[in-house]
């Protein structure tokens, strides 16, 4: 069987970020300010990423009437996914799942099964301080390897 190339997308106030796996190796992490401002710079972003990586697959959370995103992030992941639609690869939508007790235990865990992200683990804020940006990788992470982990246990 062929390796799949996945590029899973997550959003989050003020940025964008995506994990990049061939197979089942991370490849690649980065986050974007920019693309985070409107639909119109995400559809840019997202159409070059794709345009780079030639995924097979391309992975975003499904938005459903539980979803504590905003109205804001709502539209951009709605956009990545129309973006995505109009490829040809696989569009997957999946639920952002509540496996651990905070995004940052997480974070921790994962950084076990990638190290090579250990330098972006944020670091869990105090209450009156704002979410850090690094926790964008682990949530494209986490929407990645609900898919790559089921084609592998599939």
């Amino acid at each position: 069987m062929a390796r799949l190339k996945v590029l899973a997308i997550a959003v989050a106030t003020g940025r964008i970020g995506y994990v990049f796996f061939d197979g089942d190796v991370l490849k690649d992490w980065k986050l974007s300010k920019k693309a985070s401002k409107s639909p119109t710079e995400a559809k840019t972003y997202v159409t070059k990423l794709i345009a780079f990586f030639k995924p097979d697959v391309v992975v975003t959370e499904r938005i459903d009437k539980n979803s504590r995103k905003g109205d804001h992030a709502k539209r951009i992941i709605t956009t990545i996914a129309k973006v995505a639609e109009n490829h040809e690869l696989l569009d997957v939508s999946v639920p952002r799942l509540q496996a651990f007790k905070n995004k940052y235990e997480e974070a921790r865990e994962l950084v076990l099964r990638f190290p090579d992200l250990r330098p972006r683990l944020p670091k869990e804020p105090r209450i009156w301080q704002s979410e850090p940006f690094g926790t964008i990788y682990f949530e494209a992470l986490a929407l990645a390897l609900l898919v790559i982990d089921r084609r592998v246990a599939n």
